[in-house]
């Protein structure tokens, strides 16, 4: 089950490098929490689609994920943390980061949906 989890992670990332604002919905426990170099927020639907628009014209692009850890912590949840590295850019712009991600998922009508998520920069 810990790689189920992974490759949900995976799936997430892709439909974010993708635009794919559908997937990345049914993919979401609404509300979700997010915290990151942003603060800490708790996100509705409507809020996440702002958000996912807002981001129209920018790449993004997932060059690998490591150093995961995950846990099962019942039948109808999991915890997972894992290094990211990702190019992204708009505009014209590219930058490289490294980010330590984590986030929470929960099992609802028989599907797996991300409650919480947070990301910090790495130093380089």
């Amino acid at each position: 089950m810990e790689n189920q989890i992974l490759e949900l992670e995976k799936k997430y990332w892709k439909a974010m490098e993708t635009r794919d604002f559908d997937m990345v919905k049914n993919l979401t426990r609404f509300p979700c929490i997010v915290a990151g170099k942003d603060g800490i927020r708790s996100v509705d639907e409507p809020s996440f689609k702002k958000m996912f628009d807002s981001g129209q014209g920018s790449q993004l692009k997932v060059l690998d994920i490591s150093e995961v850890e995950s846990e099962i912590i019942g039948e109808d949840s999991a915890v997972i943390a894992y290094l990211i590295e990702l190019n992204y850019g708009a505009d014209g712009q590219k930058a490289s980061g490294k980010c330590a991600c984590t986030s929470t998922w929960v099992k609802e009508n028989e599907n797996w949906i991300c409650a919480m998520h947070t990301e910090s920069d790495l130093r380089k």
